[in-house]
């Protein structure tokens, strides 16, 4: 991966102190939709990175919201489908859903029951890891679909956080780390 391309994708990235609530630095990747050049190079790194980590992709799932903005490009340029992850209450027909621990509360997340057959290889798309609480669940509905999981990624990993821990034996994949 050249330094360069990272850099154009890293550039994009808009800190914004004090978001959503005082003492969090929220990471905004904004300016990055905005700019076609810096968007495509980041699809082109996702690209390289997966074409070079796994000879057979069945489906990307990218999670709601902004996993529905990275997945579908990267989808397309390997070939493949792409799976909407949504929150409870928002797929028509038939789902599955997976509870989960938030900060301050619960949430859940839903697919469609027939989104994925049994033995499909799926990555899993995210602009973000935080806690890694979505992340995991996200995991837990693929399993129940009986999926195997190749990988979970996202541009930005929030290191302090050690979301990727949740994961467990999940591979994990990010493009920016920050502390």
């Amino acid at each position: 991966m050249s330094e360069e391309r990272l850099r154009r994708v890293r550039d994009r990235v808009r800190p914004f102190p004090d978001f959503p609530v005082p003492g969090v630095l929220f990471r905004d990747i904004s300016p990055l939709l905005k700019d076609p050049a810096a968007f495509k190079t980041l699809i082109d790194l996702l690209e390289d990175h997966l074409r070079a980590s796994f000879p057979k992709i069945d489906l990307i799932a990218g999670l709601e919201s902004r996993g529905f903005l990275i997945g579908p490009p990267l989808a397309q340029r390997l070939g493949v489908g792409f799976v909407l992850i949504r929150k409870k209450g928002k797929l028509p027909g038939p789902t599955e859903s997976v509870c989960y621990a938030l900060e301050y509360g619960k949430a859940e997340l839903e697919v469609q029951s027939d989104a994925v057959e049994p033995g499909q290889k799926v990555v899993i798309v995210d602009d973000l890891l935080a806690t890694g609480g979505t992340m995991s669940a996200a995991c837990e509905l693929m399993r129940r679909l009986k999926a195997e999981v190749l990988e979970c990624l996202v541009v930005i990993e929030l290191k302090l956080l050690k979301g990727s821990e949740k994961l467990q034996s999940t591979p994990f994949y990010s493009l920016l780390q920050y502390e």
